[in-house]
């Protein structure tokens, strides 16, 4: 999940949602909302601290009550996105991320997270657009390079996506995910078999 909003709901359960304490900041959390049910920063910080935790059902039902109430900040769609994809629901994930890309156009998380909904929807071209994007804002993300070199081979540029993954194998040796789909496409190539490449998550 991306980091908790910086702005504060109430110092002391905020404080406890830093310290990554997250069974002690539901507890404060809970009871800031006792007192203040329509405060929205409250609902989405105790849905990051569900989330944490496993409690998807709860993270999700949270993340609804902020938006309800208005709150409009882009790591709560990218979150709320994040959730989307775990789940599966790519449609979903799609247009929430979308809107996280509008509302934080310069956090390249939110480019990379709406290209792998994309991407998983076989929309390929929209996915390129998006990873490009991310990359433009920060060159040096691995799990980004790694996704542009699928999105190639998954488009049938396999010299490119090629390119792509052998340039990341060399500036992070230790990055296995590259490694592998290097593996994955010589030996697509050598039984010509339609396949899948390794992403991060």
């Amino acid at each position: 999940m991306a980091n908790a909003d910086s702005e504060v709901c109430n110092p002391l359960a905020d404080y406890f949602l830093g310290m990554e304490d997250y069974p002690e900041a539901i507890r404060r959390h809970r009871e800031v909302i006792r007192q203040h049910p329509d405060n929205a920063l409250a609902h989405y910080h105790l849905g990051f601290a569900y989330g944490m935790l496993g409690d998807h059902e709860a993270e999700l039902a949270q993340y609804r009550d902020a938006i309800d109430l208005g709150l409009s900040d882009w790591a709560l769609f990218l979150n709320l996105g994040l959730l989307y994809l775990e789940n599966h629901s790519l449609r979903a994930a799609t247009d929430v991320l979308r809107l996280a890309t509008l509302l934080g156009p310069d956090k390249p998380e939110t480019h990379f997270n709406l290209a792998l909904a994309y991407e998983r929807r076989g929309m390929l071209g929209q996915a390129q657009q998006e990873v490009l994007l991310s990359l433009q804002l920060d060159p040096a993300q691995p799990d980004a390079l790694n996704t542009l070199g699928v999105i190639y081979a998954e488009q049938g540029q396999y010299e490119r996506a090629r390119q792509e993954w052998s340039d990341l194998v060399r500036l992070r040796p230790a990055y296995q995910p590259a490694r592998d789909n290097l593996v994955i496409l010589d030996q697509a190539q050598r039984s010509q078999v339609k396949t899948s490449f390794s992403h991060p998550r």
